[in-house]
Parts: C-alpha cells; structure tokens; sequence
C-alpha cells in the first residue's frame, strides 16, 4: 500500500518540527505520539535527504532543514519509501502473467493513471499550507 506507518510518522515528525525549534527525539514522540524505536529511524531517513538537520550533544536535537514551504507530502513520503506504488504489480521488474509487453492489463493501466494523480495531488500542496489549515495560494 502507498502510506505506510513510517509515512505517517515522518508526516508527523516533519509537522512536529514546523514551529523552527530544535526538538529531542524524547520530545518528538511525546508531541506527536509515535513509538521511538521507529523515530530514529526515520529521523535518519529524514536526515539523508535534507528535510531535517540533527544536533549531538547534551543539548542536541533535530529540526527542519527545509522550509515547510519547500515540502510537500509527496517530498515527504519519498524520502522515506524507495517505491511509493499503490499496487505490487507496478513495481519495476515484476511480472505479472495479466500484464505482459504484447498484453498490456486494462486494469494496470487505469492504475497507473490513478498513481499519476495521486502523486500528482501529494506534490501539489506544501507542508505550510497544510499545517496552516488553509490554501495559502487563495490568501496571496
């Protein structure tokens, strides 16, 4: 399935973070009620890709790398899913014996349009609009 629990999480993080104040990971689970043997593995996701910036020390933490402004969800959930597919068989490389070159599988293709728009509508608000409420793009 497309969302997994580490999405979630990572959606959750990100928004625990949008205030700009540097964050224990002991915090960020308490705030956003996620477990912590997941955090620090999706804060390290986070991290590779350079929505998050992490701090060591006594006084260490986390916070946002990139403005809300530069996120979306689609930016999200791929950094933390190498294959953000809404069905197995459209992973590249599988084989399906209802989807093969010469046959192509008129339900394959009608989801494969559907992952289009979806993707499509994951990128096509930013974080800050949606922690916001709002459409910031009718404000302006």
């Amino acid at each position: 399935m497309l969302l997994t629990k580490e999405c979630d999480y990572g959606i959750r993080i990100v928004r625990g973070l949008s205030d700009g104040l540097k964050k224990s990971v002991v915090k960020l689970c308490e705030i956003e009620n996620i477990p912590r043997q997941y955090a620090y593995k999706i804060l390290k996701k986070l991290e590779h890709s350079g929505i998050v910036k992490s701090y060591r020390g006594p006084s260490g933490g986390y916070m946002l790398e990139k403005s809300l402004h530069e996120l979306s969800l689609l930016s999200i959930v791929t950094s933390i899913e190498d294959d953000v597919l809404i069905l197995e068989c459209m992973k590249k490389g599988y084989i399906c014996a209802q989807n093969m070159p010469n046959y192509q599988c008129s339900v394959h293709k009608e989801m494969l349009r559907l992952q289009g728009v979806l993707m499509a509508a994951m990128a096509e608000r930013s974080m800050e609009e949606i922690i916001q409420g709002g459409d910031i793009r009718a404000e302006m």
